[in-house]
C-alpha cells in the first residue's frame, strides 16, 4: 500500500514524485521506459531549457493554451521556485534570451541528476519497463492501478503525468488521456503544435525555395478577413513540404485552428520580409539603391540586400524583368517589390502531424481540475500534471515550467 502511485517519469512526473515524497510518504514511480526522463534529455536541444525566468503575464502569455490556468499553481510554486529546486541541489543556472534558463554546463543530463538524486534521497521506489493496464476508481475515489500482468497495487493518491502524444518515441502515446476517460474525465481534441506547417503551393512542391533560410521575419497566420490572427517575428526556412523554423512552428497551432474555423482546406500566411521597416521606408530605400547603381541590372541590384534565390524567385514571382537597368525601372515595378516584401501570401493546408511535433495540443479538460491542487473534480485522489491536461505553450521553457510546476503542485497536495 503506498501513499501515492506516480503513472509516468517525465517531466512533470519526476517533480509529482519528488514532492510526493516529502514527509517520508511511500511512493511508487512507474514508467513504461527503460529509464525516467526521456523527454526531458532532448529538450532544449540536449542542453534542457529548465525554465524561463520572465515574469507571470510574460510566461501565461507565451502559453497560449489555456496558461491563465496556471496562476492557481503560481501561488504554490512557480519559475523561480523551479529555480532554487535546481540551483540548492548543486546545478548552476544561466539566463540566455527571453528569459530561457539554462544548466551553465549546458547537460540535460546535470538536470536529470538533481531529480534521480532528489528521489533517491525520499526513498521514491522506482519501477522501470512496466506498463499501467488501467486506473482503478471505486465510489468516486482512486484506489491504485492494475499493471499489463494483472498486478493490482493500491494507493491513496494516483498522479497521471504520461504526457501528450508529440514525440511517442519517449513513451508520450496518450495512455494518460485513456486513463483520464476511463475515470470519467473528458478530453478535448488533440493536435499539434511547434511543429512545421505544410504548404500545397506549386513552389514549394517545386522545391524553388528549399532551404532559403530567412533571419528576423514577420510571419502570420491570416484570418477570413485578411487580418492577422497572430503575428510572430522570429526566423524561418522554406522546406521540401512548406515552412518550418522558430516562427513557423509558434503560428502552427493557429493554422490549424483558421482551417477549422474557416471550414476550408487552406489558410492564408502572410510574410514580412522587412518587419523593423515601414512600406514607405523600404520603398524609400530601394529608390535610393537603384538610383546609387542605374548602370546594373535590377537583378543585380536587389542581390546586393537580398539573397539571390529570393531575388530570382520574386522577380519572376512578379512578372519582372531582372536583366533591365536602373535606368527602365518603373515606379509601378518597384511598388511591385515593396508590396512582395511587405506582405508576400501563400496558402498553408495544415501542418505535420502530431507525433512529429513538439508539444501537443488539448487534453484532460481543465475545467474538471482544481487548478490550486491539481485534484480531478470528478475522483477524489486522482491528479493530473504535465502535458496530459490541455495546457500547451510555446518553446522557449513554457512548456517545461508548466509541467515542473504542475507536478510539484499535484505531488505537494497528496501530503496535505
Amino acid at each position: 500500500m503506498y501513499q501515492t502511485i506516480v503513472v509516468g517519469g517525465g517531466v512533470s512526473g519526476l517533480m509529482a514524485a519528488y514532492a510526493a515524497s516529502e514527509n517520508g510518504n511511500r511512493v511508487l514511480l512507474i514508467e513504461k521506459n527503460k529509464s525516467l526522463g526521456k523527454k526531458l534529455l532532448i529538450s532544449g536541444g540536449g542542453r534542457c531549457n529548465v525554465t524561463n525566468r520572465l515574469p507571470y503575464e510574460e510566461i501565461i502569455r507565451h502559453i497560449p493554451g489555456n496558461g491563465k490556468f496556471l496562476y492557481g499553481p503560481f501561488s504554490t510554486f512557480d519559475n523561480e521556485s523551479i529555480i532554487r529546486f535546481v540551483e540548492s541541489r548543486g546545478v548552476s543556472l544561466k539566463e540566455e534570451d527571453h528569459g530561457r534558463m539554462f544548466p551553465v554546463t549546458d547537460r540535460a543530463q546535470d538536470i536529470l541528476k538533481v531529480f534521480l538524486d532528489a528521489l533517491e534521497e525520499n526513498r521514491v521506489e522506482i519501477r522501470t519497463e512496466t506498463v499501467v493496464r488501467k486506473v482503478l476508481v471505486a465510489d468516486d475515489h482512486a484506489m491504485g492501478v492494475e499493471l499489463t500482468d494483472g498486478t493490482v497495487i493500491r494507493a491513496d493518491s494516483l498522479i497521471i503525468t504520461t504526457g501528450g502524444r508529440s514525440v511517442p518515441q519517449t513513451g508520450s502515446t496518450g495512455d494518460g488521456h485513456r486513463f483520464a476517460e476511463s475515470a470519467g474525465h473528458t478530453v478535448t481534441e488533440l493536435f499539434p503544435t511547434e511543429v512545421p506547417i505544410t504548404s500545397p503551393e506549386p513552389f514549394i512542391r517545386e522545391g524553388r525555395l528549399k532551404g532559403l533560410s530567412l533571419s528576423n521575419v514577420a510571419l502570420s497566420v491570416l484570418k477570413k478577413n485578411r487580418k492577422p490572427r497572430v503575428t510572430h517575428q522570429m526566423d524561418m526556412i522554406f522546406t521540401h513540404f512548406g515552412v518550418s523554423g522558430p516562427a513557423v512552428l509558434r503560428c502552427s497551432q493557429f493554422v490549424h485552428k483558421e482551417l477549422q474555423k474557416q471550414k476550408s482546406g487552406t489558410v492564408l500566411m502572410s510574410l514580412d520580409f522587412f518587419p523593423e521597416k515601414s512600406a514607405g521606408a523600404l520603398r524609400a530605400m530601394i529608390e535610393e539603391i537603384i538610383a546609387a547603381n542605374r548602370d546594373r541590372s535590377l537583378k543585380n541590384t536587389l542581390k546586393t540586400f537580398l539573397q539571390e534565390r529570393l531575388v530570382l524567385f520574386m522577380l519572376d514571382f512578379l512578372d519582372i524583368d531582372g536583366a533591365s537597368s536602373g535606368h527602365h525601372v518603373s515606379k509601378e515595378n518597384i511598388e511591385k517589390v515593396v508590396q512582395f516584401l511587405k506582405a508576400f501570401e501563400f496558402r498553408a493546408d495544415g501542418t505535420q502531424s502530431i507525433e512529429k511535433a513538439f508539444v501537443t495540443g488539448g487534453g484532460v479538460k481543465l475545467a474538471e481540475i482544481t487548478p490550486q491542487t491539481m485534484e480531478s473534480r470528478k475522483v477524489a485522489g486522482l491528479y493530473f500534471a504535465g502535458e496530459v491536461l490541455d495546457i500547451h505553450g510555446y518553446t522557449g521553457g513554457y512548456n517545461i515550467t508548466s509541467a515542473l510546476v504542475t507536478g510539484y503542485v499535484a505531488g505537494h497536495s497528496t501530503t496535505l
